[in-house]
């Protein structure tokens, strides 16, 4: 599977801004889509995930600001981030996970400033 992540970009505190993740090739075998970020000298933290039949999860800092959605038709998968913070300012990821392997795609910056 093959994964683009765009979106990306500068937005201010409150704002919000739109992930996409792109997916290609063996679609139909991915059990869920999820969302990371990486912040400068952090570890890269799991942000969403939604599953193949549509069930969502939120970490702690995502749930009530972030949306995790999909378009099949579009093979795509949101995040829809709200009420941004500048600790929300990191790589965000996408990443397919499948019954015998992990997929990424390239990251897209987010910067949020105060």
């Amino acid at each position: 599977v093959q994964l683009q992540a765009s979106g990306g970009g500068l937005v201010q505190a409150g704002g919000s801004l739109r992930l996409s993740c792109a997916a290609s090739g063996s679609i139909s075998s991915i059990i869920t889509v999820g969302w990371y970020r990486q912040a400068p000298g952090m570890q890269r933290e799991w942000v969403a995930r939604i599953t193949s039949g549509g069930m969502t999860y939120y970490s702690d800092s995502a749930k009530g600001r972030f949306t995790i959605s999909r378009d099949s038709a579009k093979k795509r998968v949101y995040l829809q981030m709200y009420s941004l913070k500048p600790e929300d300012t990191a790589v965000y990821y996408c990443n397919a996970q499948r019954l015998t392997s992990t997929d990424w795609g390239q990251g897209t910056q987010v910067t949020v400033s105060s």
